[in-house]
């Protein structure tokens, strides 16, 4: 049975994993996305403006800039990593889940986005609410997988498909799911 986060003054912590994959479950090479879909990177934007990222170091790296508008909390254990960003306002960096809920807590975060990669992703999955992903109907080079994820415990809540286009030749849909209720 999940107990219910709260972020000290009451409100429940929801936190949602958010990735796209291919059709064998795969979402990575060599540190970035092995597809370009600008639907996919519009929708990671509407859905995570204005709320923290959780990722690990290797994902904050992957990362073209600091995403605007978005507080990226990076778990890593580096210390050089952590002194290099001490004094940026955008990046926190803590050196476990357990610091990770300390800041979540101190800080009154009601949604948590976790972007990747797969040790982050593992290290939450037991806590997860809500999974946002992007299944894309192809497959490509890749090696990184997405961990396995218990989809019997989520609800599929929402359901939207694109079609292969002139702007995107993969059709993929964006798919919601919810944990269920103990």
């Amino acid at each position: 049975m999940r107990k219910a986060r709260y972020n000290g003054v009451g409100d429940e912590v929801m936190i949602t994993f958010i990735w796209a994959e291919d059709e064998q479950h795969k979402i990575g090479l060599d540190g970035h996305l092995p597809w370009y879909i600008p639907e996919d990177l519009k929708h990671f934007k509407t859905l995570t403006i204005n709320h923290p990222i959780i990722m690990g170091r290797k994902t904050f790296n992957s990362l073209p800039r600091i995403l605007p508008q978005r507080r990226h909390i990076v778990l890593s254990q580096n210390q050089v990593f952590k002194e290099e960003y001490e004094h940026n306002p955008q990046v926190v960096v803590v050196s476990s889940v357990n610091s990770l809920n300390k800041w979540t807590n101190a800080h009154q975060t009601e949604q948590l986005y976790v972007i990747g990669g797969v040790s982050v992703f593992e290290a939450l999955k037991d806590r997860v609410d809500c999974l946002e992903k992007t299944a894309i109907a192809a497959t490509f080079p890749a090696d990184t997988v997405m961990p396995d994820l218990n989809y019997d415990d989520f609800k599929l809540s929402k359901k939207v498909h694109h079609q292969a286009n002139n702007k995107c030749q993969y059709s993929y849909d964006f798919l919601t799911y919810l944990r269920k209720k103990d």
